[in-house]
């Protein structure tokens, strides 16, 4: 079977997409041909008009971790002199700030910090959710939650357990990275592994909390690498959906930034092509993604990565959510992108610009009311051309 044939039976029959056929269609199919199959599938799922956004902030309470990935240039060894871990109150600060400017939910990871019981972790929850009970706790990834687990000698299901009765809301998607054991191996082996996170995200579904799935690509992996990651986010979800009417909300993926780490360094000098990714090549991956996931409501842009430009391609190409204005981060940033700051006005006009009405959201992706976007046109410049690379 071509892509031609693939794209024609995923309209006329509503076919599900398999994973050799999306392989197909990654490797085979026009951009142009794979873009405008992904917007039908948008608006079919979430109409062609609105494109929400969030207003959070990230919050890396602790840089210690023990598990060395190669391509992560935030984190610290225990005993390194660069070493931090912030206290409740600094925290509450940060939360309070975000307030300030009308944010829902604070995203918060950090490292696997073997000095932390489960007790540091409850203890903040709980004093968060007290001093600030109408901001979501989106907090600890799910190689965080096992790291928990290790110390305090219970179960991961315990720990979420434990966790959710602190107040925490939901686990964000961080660490998933790319599920294939052989990639993974390779660039994270401290790591747990693709069934580990898998069974972690399990666990909190089957809790009620809010999750989310992200992909990292580009290290040199194969096509068919890529689509399988997909595909264990697509069997866990309709997994979920069926036994806990609970699930993904959104699907995020980016290419790796290499600049200031490990793994960029120790590969420096192969082909360009093997490496990282480009504008065209994420644009294909985020079409793939919103044929692939017809379980997953939302495919999110990843401006932060990619620039907001990029971002616009891909609100046309598939994607229906611009992601978060991002107040802090500093766990990407710390690898050399210099792409992570948006103001709320830059990231409404961005899609204005591409031709939607900006609507804010929670994490859950229930809409919030929304302050009018039209009076930040005038002040904005256009963006800059877009140009493709691979």
């Amino acid at each position: 079977m071509d892509w031609q044939e693939i794209l024609a039976n995923i309209f006329s029959e509503g076919s599900r997409l398999t994973p050799e056929e999306a392989v197909i269609l990654y490797r085979d199919a026009p951009l142009h041909e794979l873009r405008i199959a992904a917007n039908s599938c948008r608006v079919k799922m979430n109409g062609d008009r609105e494109v929400t956004y969030l207003i959070d902030r990230n919050i890396n309470y602790t840089n210690i971790c023990t598990i060395n990935c190669q391509f992560c240039s935030f984190y610290r060894p225990p005993g390194h002199d660069e070493t931090y871990t912030q206290t409740i109150d600094e925290i509450s600060n940060r939360v309070r700030e975000l307030e300030n400017i009308e944010g829902t939910r604070i995203l918060m990871q950090g490292g696997v910090n073997p000095e932390l019981g489960i007790e540091y972790y409850t203890e903040l929850l709980s004093s968060l959710r007290s001093r600030h009970p109408t901001i979501d706790l989106d907090c600890f990834s799910p190689i965080e939650i096992e790291g928990i687990a290790e110390v305090t000698g219970i179960s991961t299901l315990e720990v979420l357990t434990h966790l959710k009765t602190a107040g925490m809301h939901g686990l964000p998607g961080g660490g998933a990275e790319m599920l294939v054991e052989s990639v993974r191996t390779d660039v994270s082996p401290k790591k747990g592994s693709p069934d580990n996170w898998l069974n972690v995200m399990r666990e909190a579904q089957s809790l009620g909390l809010v999750t989310s799935a992200t992909n990292v690509f580009g290290f040199g992996e194969s096509i068919e690498n890529r689509v399988e990651h997909m595909q264990r986010i697509r069997e866990l979800q309709d997994y979920s959906l069926e036994n806990y009417s609970n699930g993904f909300t959104s699907f995020i993926a980016w290419p790796v930034q290499l600049e200031n780490n490990s793994y960029g360094k120790r590969n420096r000098g192969r082909n360009k092509f093997e490496l990282g990714a480009g504008p065209t090549e994420y644009l294909r991956h985020v079409a793939i993604s919103r044929l692939f996931f017809d379980n997953i409501e939302h495919i999110q842009a990843s401006w932060p990565t990619m620039g907001l430009s990029i971002a616009q391609m891909a609100l046309l190409g598939g994607a229906d959510d611009a992601g978060s204005t991002m107040m802090e981060e500093n766990v990407v940033s710390a690898s050399g992108t210099d792409k992570m700051q948006a103001t709320e006005i830059e990231l409404q006009d961005a899609i204005v610009r591409a031709g939607f009405v900006p609507r804010r959201r929670n994490s859950r992706y229930e809409l919030l009311d929304t302050p009018d976007a039209k009076s930040s046109l005038s002040e904005m410049p256009a963006p800059p051309p877009t140009q493709f690379a691979s």
